[in-house]
């Protein structure tokens, strides 16, 4: 659900959050109970409050990302808040090494100064329940600040060494795999912890502990294990180009009857229509599947716009569209079809989904 936004940015938050919220909760009640006894069901309400100032940070964390990025010229879709912590949505890749680096090193720094920012407060508070939640934000913050600097996908931390490693060899997907490599090393490391917990700190791992490092080292082994594979899909986009994809159109006026269009397209040997207005602006692209669906007998009595998508936002594309640029396109605004276009405004042809499906099949199994 959206709870707001930050410099444009929406908000979101989970399902997942409140029971992570919940969690924290009645993990702390006993700590404040003992700080200060009878409070009753408020201790609960007290723990909760713990938990939205600790999202708060989160929150901060993230905005950092979106805000460096904005400025770096990139789109920002989104900031989620989930049970792991949140996620900011930037709209496609670091274009360069340096963009990668700042954008990702900044939110553990973020972390890290409110941490040491909350440490050095609560130097001046009295004990009692603002203490012991500035306690708990300094720590937490510090340590959400450390984690994330571990040099291993998908931690921020991994985003720093791709970076590094991409200005230093000037390759994008060497750099992911290194990266990647990186975050399932942590995931292992993590795994084991349990089996030298007891020599390191004296005390047996309890079932808890257990749990979240399993929970903990899944995510960073799936995270790690997805960006090396979409590095190695992005390695192939670049032979993904929408203008050799593209079906030869027929332009039509939208009243002509849909029998008649067809016909005209046949001998054109088209692949696609186009609806036109007088002075010729592209209104629509009738639609390949509702054509298939329109039994013949009734096509030479319906005009071809009553199996037209009109031209919204987003359906009509420039024809040297490619690559990433060419799937972001298609995912922002899902279609059967667009138009593409000249940069003088002419129609080249319209490109189906189908095709971009096939090509980048044939593309991945090469």
């Amino acid at each position: 659900m959206r709870i707001g936004s930050i410099a444009g940015i929406d908000v979101l938050i989970t399902s997942s959050w409140f029971i992570v919220a919940l969690l924290i909760s009645l993990g702390f009640a006993p700590r404040i109970e003992a700080e200060q006894p009878g409070l009753g069901f408020w201790k609960y309400v007290a723990g909760f409050v713990l938990a939205v100032v600790l999202y708060l940070s989160v929150l901060l964390h993230e905005a950092s990302h979106a805000v460096t990025a904005q400025r770096l010229g990139y789109g920002v879709t989104s900031i989620t808040l989930h049970f792991l912590g949140g996620m900011t949505e930037i709209d496609g890749t670091s274009r360069r090494p340096r963009h990668e680096f700042w954008i990702a090193v900044v939110g553990p720094l973020t972390s890290i100064a409110v941490g040491a920012a909350a440490f050095g407060l609560a130097f001046a508070v009295p004990d009692g329940l603002v203490k012991l939640a500035i306690d708990y934000l300094a720590g937490a913050n510090l340590v959400i600040g450390a984690l994330n600097l571990v040099p291993g996908l998908p931690l921020d931390g991994g985003r720093v060494l791709k970076a590094l490693v991409w200005g230093a060899s000037g390759n994008q997907h060497k750099a992911t795999v290194v990266a990647g490599w990186g975050g399932r090393l942590a995931a292992l490391a993590l795994l084991a912890w349990p089996v030298v917990q007891e020599p390191v700190l004296g005390e047996p791992p309890t079932v808890m502990d257990i749990v979240l490092v399993f929970i903990l080292g899944l995510f960073l082994w799936t995270g790690a294990t997805a960006a090396m594979a979409h590095a190695r899909i992005r390695q192939r986009l670049p032979a993904l180009v929408a203008r050799p994809l593209a079906r030869r159109t027929l332009t039509v006026p939208g009243d002509l009857p849909l029998g008649e269009a067809v016909r005209r397209a046949q001998e054109a040997q088209a692949g696609s229509i186009v609806t036109v207005s007088p002075d010729g602006t592209p209104v629509g692209i009738v639609s390949e599947a509702a054509v298939s669906a329109m039994p013949e007998e009734r096509r030479p009595w319906v005009p071809v716009s009553t199996v037209t998508r009109a031209l919204e936002e987003g359906l009509s594309l420039p024809a040297d569209v490619a690559g990433e640029d060419l799937i972001l396109a298609i995912s922002r605004r899902p279609a059967e079809e667009y138009l593409l276009v000249e940069a003088d405004g002419r129609i080249y042809g319209v490109l189906s989904t189908a095709d971009v499906d096939r090509a980048f099949r044939e593309n991945a199994a090469g």
